[in-house]
């Protein structure tokens, strides 16, 4: 790593990782997961990567060739900052080492206002058109109205006309609508849902800015869709936070977490998120530093701690100075469960054929026809709850989901972590069937069911003796469960074997307590699935009744009487 740009960027993600830069757990997770990958060992399936130095630096030696176009340093050559240097340098340097392609498809950047996203958007615009080196490349910033989607394409165009070395090498020329390249016969353009002009789009490069305020999911996926004809196109999201939490960019925003919080995998998807810690003081100038990257540079310090002062003395202010300078997103609900914890809980050498004739609880939740259903059994050795889930999909619904961020169910339903059901809705005869052979492999005490979906698979069971038992989904009957459930994973006396689909599930989880400390499982988006945590505790509601030798942790501090 002999390049500057490439020390600047490892020195970086080293010193975020140290302590040694204010940095929230999200921005420290990107910089720990670049580390981590620059330690894998080139396979041929498992690991077609390599990082290829050159490939990280040109694209920050492009952009220090172009010129600034607005304040103090309006006309000046660019001086990329490390954290940028960090940024573009992952996100083009890994390439698939046998045909060279870009490894990332698509980039996520959350960042506070005025830490020089226009700098970043533009300059990598004017790259993927020309010094990418792309034939007849189709470059475009996108947004829902025309005037937001100039903003990048705007700055663009100004910081070619300001870098006439630029335009001279590449034989550019700036029109009102567009900006061509002549020496790789590319284009850039501005498009909008208000223009109608997405149709028919075949994207190498797609800027979308401030996703946040889409109203509707539209554009995203129409950009999407237009990048897949290209063999490296790239998306580019940068935007800041905001309070819609049912769209799209929080959608995105969620799904990079996970990610991020090792959760699942997505080899073609890179994003780091420039925000605060829970529970951190929003007021002190360690908050700032640590959500502000440019903190010092664009971000003026005294910009900032004026804004701290009157956000202060308006409580009225408060959330809008955290959602735009602290990237918080405003919530109704917190994420439950400490994933970090959960994953201490693995306990991979699980084998469900070791507990053949063993004691069981099953908890089944019948969600949707349509969707997941999730059936957990629950078994209870060696001082430890061991778990084991199997989950049913209809076929059609993997097909459905290919292209929403539920795409990874394809994945899972090849890696046999899915049970497919023919056709469109769940075959509850298979389901039936499936928990009557599991009766007779396990000693099953209960079979936990809410009577909302099942009832009618609860009479064919129960008339062939298999012990159901009703749990409705109340607060009553989920909250010392789910407390005892947190406590086990805290005391790591949970073992769920690295259960991916499980652990979705769990960090999808969003809890609210009411005033009298009870706590129920939510989820704040359909597509946050949490039927298998559903059937989890329903399963563990009746281990709490029917296991005499179990003592809630509860009860031991003397809070709660089981």
């Amino acid at each position: 790593m002999s390049h500057g740009h490439i020390k600047a960027a490892h020195q970086y993600a080293e010193d975020v990782i140290a302590g040694e830069i204010p940095a929230s757990k999200w921005t420290r997770y990107a910089c720990q997961r670049q580390i981590d990958d620059l330690k894998k060992k080139y396979h041929p399936d498992k690991w077609p990567y390599v990082f290829n130095p050159e490939r990280g630096a040109k694209v920050c030696r492009f952009i220090e060739n172009l010129r600034h176009i607005k304040g103090e340093w309006t006309g000046q050559k660019i001086r990329l900052e490390p954290w940028q240097c960090f940024y573009l340098t992952t996100l083009f340097g890994w390439v698939h080492r046998d045909t060279g392609f870009r490894r990332y498809r698509t980039s996520y950047l959350e960042v506070p206002r005025k830490n020089a996203k226009s700098t970043i958007s533009s300059g990598v615009m004017l790259y993927m058109a020309s010094g990418d080196r792309e034939g007849g490349a189709e470059c475009y910033s996108a947004a829902t109205s025309k005037d937001q989607a100039r903003i990048v394409f705007d700055a663009a165009c100004k910081m070619a006309n300001k870098s006439p070395d630029f335009k001279k090498r590449f034989d550019v020329r700036v029109q009102a609508h567009n900006i061509q390249v002549k020496e790789t016969d590319s284009v850039c353009k501005a498009v909008s849902a208000e223009a109608g002009n997405l149709d028919g789009l075949n994207v190498h490069f797609a800027s979308i800015d401030e996703l946040h305020a889409h109203k509707s999911r539209a554009v995203y996926d129409v950009i999407e869709t237009g990048a897949g004809a290209r063999a490296q196109s790239l998306i580019s999201v940068i935007t800041t936070a905001g309070t819609d939490i049912t769209g799209i960019c929080h959608e995105l925003h969620e799904y990079l977490q996970k990610i991020l919080d090792r959760v699942f995998e997505d080899d073609s998807f890179f994003g780091i998120i420039y925000t605060i810690d829970d529970g951190a003081d929003w007021t002190s100038e360690a908050a700032l530093r640590m959500a502000n990257p440019n903190y010092g540079v664009s971000v003026k310090a005294e910009y900032l701690l004026n804004l701290v002062n009157k956000a202060k003395r308006s409580p009225a202010s408060q959330s809008n100075f955290k959602t735009k300078h602290l990237d918080v997103w405003e919530r109704s609900n917190s994420s439950w469960m400490d994933m970090a914890k959960w994953r201490d809980c693995g306990g991979t050498a699980l084998k469900i054929e070791n507990f053949l004739g063993k004691k069981c609880w099953i908890g089944l939740d019948l969600a949707s026809k349509l969707d997941v259903t999730a059936l957990l059994l629950l078994f209870h050795e060696n001082g430890k709850w061991q778990v084991f889930g199997k989950y049913y999909l209809p076929e059609d619904t993997v097909e459905e989901k290919q292209h929403t961020t539920l795409s990874f169910y394809k994945a899972w339903a090849l890696e046999g972590r899915f049970i497919l059901t023919p056709g469109n809705i769940i075959d509850l005869d298979y389901i039936e069937a499936d928990i009557e052979k599991l009766c007779d492999q396990f000693d099953v005490q209960d079979v936990a069911y809410d009577p909302w979906q099942a009832t009618q698979l609860a009479v064919h069971l129960q008339a062939k003796r298999v012990p159901m038992v009703e749990v409705r989904a109340i607060v009553s009957n989920f909250s010392e469960p789910m407390k005892q459930l947190e406590a086990l994973v805290h005391s790591k006396e949970l073992e769920h074997g690295d259960d991916p689909v499980l652990a979705w599930m769990i960090s999808n989880v969003v809890a609210h307590y009411d005033r009298k400390d009870n706590i129920y499982p939510n989820k704040e988006k359909p597509d946050n699935k949490i039927d298998g945590v559903i059937a989890l505790i329903m399963a563990l509601s009746r281990a709490i009744l029917g296991n005499q030798k179990f003592v809630s942790v509860y009860s031991t501090r003397g809070i709660v009487t089981l």
